[in-house]
């Protein structure tokens, strides 16, 4: 039998050769992404960034519009990490924690709505982003999808989508599978987001999904828990879902000046606030994993395999930096009082 020291992948696991995007970006799509590259923060790029994560990990998550969302240099700049880490074998490359989270999130979206056995549902995506899944998740075709950002970059995916496929050529057009889609400008660091969320059609009653996917730890602890108890006061008053990815306080410090809001035990934190039902996973985990984390060596297999209190690698000392992926619900009959 084979050791873990002395691991093989089996056949047809290895990392598949990742192409560059052949989709053309046109001149104004470039330009655009000149304004970006200018003008943007670390937070407003990090949105582009994973756009270019889903863009070449295609294979697994089909998204038609995330190179024109990522933009060229983002996607030059991350297929040379890819392309060097093929080259030396790494155990992780790179965007592979993009390509599961983003797998995780569109499996517990489908799961969730599928929940609701029917009628309209509504899915909620805080920090949207570069986010297309009203473009290319068949789950939603009966659901109201609501994005809410910062003005900023929603007045620049308009741009960019309307740019790269407002031909009239219909063949060339990219249209949303989603019942309806509404893309909110609103900061949800400020108080009024959830008003402006009310006024653009938000229906507090109906069953909704919330996704919260890399925003959370961008936020301040203040601003972070006022919206995760925005959230839970939904659940007395209809089927609630709520989907977020968590850093524990070791992962805030891979970049201090951005990362802030963390929680080393969310499956704790969420019930307080009024969640009744809270599961959470980390990558590798059965569902959390999609055949890409086959090597037991691999660095989030190794997190997976010590216990979450442990602080730091016993080996090498070295913090143990963990990403929670946390599914919390609630509904009126399981309300806690």
């Amino acid at each position: 039998m084979t050791s873990e020291q002395e691991y093989i992948p089996p056949e047809g696991s290895m990392w598949p050769e990742m192409k560059f995007p052949d989709f053309p970006l046109s001149d104004t799509v470039r330009a655009l992404h000149e304004t970006i590259d200018e003008e943007w923060d670390f937070l407003q790029h990090s949105a582009c960034q994973t756009a270019a994560g889903r863009a070449l990990w295609e294979h697994v998550i089909h998204d038609p519009a995330a190179a024109v969302l990522a933009g060229e240099r983002k996607l030059r700049s991350l297929h040379e990490k890819i392309r060097k880490d093929r080259l030396n074998n790494a155990r992780e490359i790179s965007g592979v924690i993009i390509a599961v989270r983003t797998l995780w999130f569109d499996s517990k979206i489908e799961d969730a709505i599928n929940s609701f056995n029917g009628g309209e549902s509504q899915v909620i995506l805080l920090g949207a982003g570069m986010d297309a899944r009203a473009y290319r998740l068949r789950c939603l075709k009966d659901a109201h999808i609501f994005e809410v950002d910062l003005p900023k970059l929603v007045q620049m995916k308009n741009s960019l989508l309307q740019a790269a496929f407002g031909s009239p050529n219909e063949q060339h057009q990219l249209k949303a599978v989603a019942k309806s889609l509404t893309r909110i400008a609103a900061d949800i660091r400020e108080d009024d987001w959830f008003e402006k969320l009310k006024r653009s059609g938000y229906v507090p009653h109906r069953n909704t999904v919330w996704v919260l996917e890399g925003i959370l730890y961008y936020l301040s602890d203040l601003n972070a828990m006022q919206v995760l108890k925005t959230i839970a006061s939904n659940c007395p008053f209809t089927c609630t879902i709520m989907l977020a990815d968590f850093m524990n306080k070791s992962s805030t410090t891979l970049s201090n000046s951005s990362f802030h809001f963390y929680s080393d035990w969310p499956d704790h934190l969420l019930p307080s606030l009024g969640f009744t039902d809270v599961t959470l996973s980390q990558i590798g985990d059965p569902d959390a994993d999609f055949g890409l984390m086959h090597d037991p060596l691999n660095l989030f297999n190794k997190l997976r395999r010590l216990p979450r209190s442990v602080q730091n690698y016993p080996d090498d000392g070295k913090p143990c930096c963990r990403l929670y992926l946390v599914k919390a619900s609630g509904s009126p009959e399981k309300t806690i009082t």
